[in-house]
């Protein structure tokens, strides 16, 4: 292709229909005249772009108000955004459950579902899992598998730009497995794969906690915990798609491993018994010592995790995700230590979405890449290098 300018004709029209776009977008309805108004553009190009879109199944003309209808005359024509052109999926593949989240092309969810799965699962029931809740979302929305434009899925491990994982350590049979071309067997539309916690970073700024803030840190807490970040916004992954894998800092020289970090006997915890870690924490807060103390070796090794991220990056906002039960009890201390050893410590807060965080963010992969699409729009915080 040569080089596109200024004056070139086609870059013009796709420039014009984004704009007209993204108006419409972001509302119900609108006439030709508010289009006019908004986006800046003539009546005449306005008129041309609609009916581009129309044609193209983006957009439909809508039956005026009863109040306009009444009138004399006839009533100025209105047009909407077909979100239901097509459909969108967001997929969670955790240790213990499989989740989906299903939206028009707006990123309103429409359907949603998830099942159990046992931590030692082989990949293949696994994924037979992720396919049985797949289907059973569709089903119940009453979206054919056809009208999917794009899949985005959350999953542990480090994941390469083609959905490759290429180190998994949290779901048996997981490193080198070729995720992304497992799934695009199932649908006929683009299938992105991202690691978990920057999944779960991406959903938080775009409907949790982080939606003032573009330079963040999502911790994703456990025993090996992840992190995901943004930086001015964009994603950060990191040359080889490891940024953030903090779980791996004990290596360095810290001394306990991170099963042994909230144990309260000689045995090591298994990494993935939430169960076991859920009642660790309710142990220490009746006052139990030796649960205490495995708690207190949980905070400082993640303080001491987070704050190298927060030293590197310098976030705003670090936001901490992941058990649903005891992560509340880390918040201050976590605030208090970054506090000691940072210049300008950054706020720390909760998760707002909680379990829902991976798949959310999955569901804003897939968005982002119809965006990209279909709407030329530039400068989302999933575009990969």
């Amino acid at each position: 292709m040569g080089r596109l300018t200024g004056g070139d004709p086609s870059l013009l029209r796709r420039i014009n229909s984004a704009v007209v776009l993204h108006a419409l977008r972001g509302s119900d309805a609108r006439t030709l005249t508010d289009l006019t108004r908004i986006t800046g553009l003539s009546r005449p190009t306005v008129e041309g772009v609609v009916e581009g879109l129309i044609e193209g199944g983006l957009v439909v003309e809508t039956a005026p108000e009863e109040g306009e209808a009444r009138r004399q005359g006839r009533p100025a024509r209105r047009f909407r955004f077909r979100a239901e052109a097509g459909h969108l999926l967001g997929i969670e593949i955790g240790p213990h459950r499989v989740a989906a989240l299903l939206s028009g092309l707006d990123g309103r969810i429409i359907g949603a579902g998830a099942r159990e799965v046992a931590e030692t699962a082989p990949e293949d029931e696994r994924l037979d899992k992720v396919r049985t809740v797949v289907a059973d979302v569709l089903r119940r929305a009453g979206v054919p598998r056809s009208n999917l434009r794009a899949v985005g899925v959350g999953t542990p491990g480090i994941v390469e730009a083609d959905g490759t994982v290429r180190l998994g350590t949290a779901l048996p049979g997981w490193t080198g497995l070729a995720l992304g071309e497992r799934l695009r067997r199932s649908f006929r539309c683009p299938v992105i794969v991202e690691n978990d916690a920057n999944a779960a970073a991406v959903a938080e700024h775009w409907k949790g906690a982080a939606t003032d803030s573009d330079d963040i840190v999502f911790v994703l807490a456990g025993l090996s915990p992840g992190a995901g970040s943004l930086i001015g916004g964009r994603l950060h992954r990191g040359y080889g798609g490891a940024a953030g894998e903090i779980g791996a800092l004990h290596l360095l020289g810290r001394g306990v491993t991170p099963e042994h970090l909230l144990s309260t006997t000689d045995e090591p915890l298994h990494p993935l018994d939430e169960q076991a870690v859920a009642e660790v924490f309710a142990l220490a807060r009746k006052g139990d010592a030796r649960a205490e103390a495995a708690v207190e070796r949980f905070i400082q090794r993640l303080v001491h995790d987070v704050g190298a991220l927060v030293l590197a990056l310098d976030p705003e906002l670090v936001v901490v995700g992941g058990w649903a039960a005891g992560l509340d009890g880390v918040l201050q201390p976590l605030r208090e230590e970054l506090a000691r050893f940072c210049l300008r410590p950054p706020r720390v807060v909760l998760s707002l979405l909680g379990e829902a965080a991976v798949g959310t963010g999955a569901l804003r992969l897939a968005l982002d890449h119809v965006e990209e699409q279909l709407f030329a729009v530039e400068g989302s915080v999933t575009a990969r290098r």
